[in-house]
């Protein structure tokens, strides 16, 4: 893998990677002028005992394209200013222009619960420069590079002590909120460890301490030998629909063996990584036969500089599904009190995956 480092002409840090050597005089766009200015900061729940992000900056930040915007045009067409360079790279990682946590630090209100600073950094990443393609249209070997950038976004956050905690995801469609066209995710660094992968944390380290070995790592041993919701199972890596699935369709892609975080694999079991998310999400386009909306997860270790032997690398996919005429999300009992209410069981779900026949190009 190669990579260079640049910088936006309002700022912000830019990342090129390829699989192939870059050359000199690349320059990073931006369709900013200014420098960012707007900042964010952290209010503490009281009730949920979490702390919320508050970027007031962000209700001024680009939804869609504009209606002259052309996708098919040129990147080096000043009609269409864009974030991403012309050259021969193959994935890029830039500052987001609008974060939730990080660019403009700035002092946090008084106010009568506790505030601080919402340190952290937000990264967006774009999978390829070509806008029509996906994810799970890619080939392997550029989604093994891409989960190299991961793993270098990894070493690179986790350096910074701020960061406790960096998560990759990836929202694809306008149902799930995606504001841009061309294929990419972002990265999330926070200052503190979530609350979601700080539980599943604390249930991860329990575990460890009573059996020796990870809770992920043992169930997964469990779905390949049940096979009823097993998607794909290689020699290093597997999917599958999750026997306690809180979604129709809901899927986790992760290495067999417990594996800390993108910055820990080794490239078979990368290799084996890539072919299994590939297969995953071409089950899904082709299901619907139409460019399916989901929202990615990636879930690692922490990244405070400790060994996490109790932490899995791993992926949660969760899709809207259709109930007769419409697409579902969830509902009052899910957002309210976080408590899931399934109305499909994920044997039902996993079959109807398992049937789809997928090809690599």
């Amino acid at each position: 893998m190669h990579s260079v480092e640049l910088t936006k002409p309002d700022g912000r840090r830019m990342t090129l990677y390829a699989r192939q050597p870059l050359p000199p005089g690349l320059q990073a766009p931006s369709p900013f002028p200014d420098p960012l200015a707007g900042a964010a900061h952290l209010r503490w729940h009281p009730l949920r005992g979490e702390w919320v992000t508050y970027a007031a900056h962000r209700q001024g930040r680009t939804f869609l394209p504009p209606p002259e915007y052309n996708p098919l045009a040129p990147m080096t067409d000043p009609a269409n200013p864009t974030e991403v360079p012309v050259g021969p790279w193959d994935v890029a990682v830039f500052e987001n222009r609008f974060p939730s946590l990080g660019g403009a630090v700035a002092a946090p209100p008084e106010l009568i619960v506790p505030t601080a600073p919402a340190e952290g950094r937000c990264e967006v990443v774009v999978f390829t420069q070509d806008r029509e393609a996906s994810l799970g249209a890619l080939p392997l070997d550029h989604i093994e590079l891409l989960m190299r950038v991961w793993g270098d976004r990894m070493r690179r956050l986790g350096a910074e002590d701020v960061i406790q905690y960096a998560l990759p995801f990836e929202n694809r469609g306008a149902e799930v909120g995606v504001t841009l066209h061309h294929p990419h995710g972002q990265i999330y660094a926070y200052p503190v460890v979530p609350p979601v992968p700080a539980r599943m944390q604390q249930v991860a380290v329990a575990h460890y301490a009573r059996e020796k070995r990870g809770l992920l790592e043992m169930h997964i041993e469990k779905e390949v030998r049940d096979g009823r919701r097993v998607l794909y199972e290689g020699p290093h890596a597997v999917a599958f629909v999750p026997v306690c699935a809180r979604y129709p369709y809901e899927v986790w892609v992760a290495p067999i063996r417990a594996v800390e975080s993108f910055a820990h694999l080794t490239d078979e079991v990368r290799a084996d990584l890539a072919r299994a998310l590939k297969t995953v999400l071409l089950k899904f386009d082709a299901l619907w036969q139409r460019p399916f909306p989901y929202l990615m997860a990636w879930y690692q270790a922490p990244t405070d500089g400790h060994p996490h032997p109790e932490s899995h690398l791993h992926a949660q996919l969760w899709p809207p599904y259709r109930t007769r005429d419409r697409l579902k999300y969830l509902a009052g009992t899910e957002l309210a009190a976080g408590f899931f209410a399934m109305d499909a069981l994920p044997e039902e779900k996993a079959r109807e995956l398992q049937q789809v026949e997928v090809r690599f190009a």
